[in-house]
């Protein structure tokens, strides 16, 4: 994957999730309860492009995050 897309995917990431006053710790959680082996410190690899972010984890923080794939992946 392009790193400039997967720092922009992780960007509109935190954007949502700060829109809605979740924190990493908060989404992070609700992703493990959706059998998401995932860490806080994973989470924020992914918002800053460092991680890559696996199909399961993509759909289920569009869900958590109650936005559209097309919000996510959007420029």
């Amino acid at each position: 994957m392009n790193i400039l897309y997967e720092k922009r995917v992780g960007n509109n990431i935190r954007k949502y999730r700060e829109k809605i006053g979740m924190t990493q710790n908060d989404l992070a959680a609700k992703l493990q309860i959706n059998g998401c082996d995932i860490t806080r410190s994973g989470l924020a690899k992914i918002e800053v492009g460092q991680r890559h972010i696996y199909p399961d984890e993509l759909m289920n923080i569009k869900k958590i995050l109650k936005v559209s794939y097309e919000s996510l992946l959007e420029e």
